[in-house]
């Protein structure tokens, strides 16, 4: 069977210029109804650590009410949900040019190498960060096996 492999009409022109990338243009381009509503779902952004007590997750939540964040621990999973509201605000013989503000919910679930102590976590939102202190359950331990 012969390979077939992906190739850009384009692929010249990208090759002469590095930062002229035409491809991009065309992404997208027909697949979804032109409209100003229609806006991705923000992902939320972590950043994780490690020591030999703990997990420790920031995470980036912007613009929501801290009685809008939800934390789920299951075992070693994680999921961290948040809804965001936009209320509505419209003047007679004003229009919405452009809205690039989210509204709707986004969703993060990560699982870590440990079980978590459910009920030694603690979490904390302030200023647009989410700050959780997941401790790692006693008793399970793990063991490196060495490769020969």
């Amino acid at each position: 069977m012969a390979n077939i492999a992906r190739r850009s009409p384009f692929g010249d022109i990208a090759r002469f210029d590095p930062f002229y990338n035409v491809d991009d243009w065309f992404k997208g381009f027909g697949m979804q109804p032109f409209s100003m509503d229609s806006e991705t779902a923000p992902t939320i952004k972590i950043d994780l650590k490690e020591n030999d007590t703990a997990y420790t997750v920031r995470a980036d939540i912007p613009g929501v009410k801290k009685e809008d964040v939800k934390v789920q621990v299951e075992g070693n999973r994680v999921s961290i949900s948040c809804e965001t509201k936009q209320e509505k605000e419209e003047k007679e013989g004003e229009r919405v040019i452009c809205r690039e503000c989210h509204q709707g919910s986004s969703y993060r679930s990560f699982t870590l190498g440990s079980d978590v102590d459910e009920t030694k976590a603690e979490a904390k939102y302030e200023n647009g960060t989410l700050e959780l202190t997941l401790p790692k359950k006693e008793g399970k331990t793990s063991r490196r096996i060495e490769v020969k």
